[in-house]
């Protein structure tokens, strides 16, 4: 299954939202446009976005708040990276 072009350009506004990028919203949202979305369908895009990285966000930061507290615990343990870089 395919997705057609505006629904891809909705998702990718939500996506761009969640990952705090303001270039790629910026594009999607034209594109979006150009592929006959109309500014609710856009608008809604968004808040999905708001409320995923609102969501995350608050995950991340619970999860933060543990490792503080394990941190002392864990001085010792060896560090095998993240694949960030």
């Amino acid at each position: 299954m395919r997705l057609d072009n505006k629904t891809s350009e909705l998702i990718a506004i939500g996506a761009s939202v969640t990952a705090n990028c303001q270039p790629c919203l910026q594009y999607h949202v034209n594109k979006a446009y150009e592929f006959g979305a109309d500014e609710e369908e856009v608008a809604a895009a968004i808040e999905i976005g708001k409320t995923v990285r609102k969501g995350a966000s608050a995950k991340m930061d619970k999860f933060a708040a543990s490792l503080n507290t394990a941190t002392a615990s864990n001085a010792g343990a060896p560090v095998e990276g993240c694949g960030c870089s």
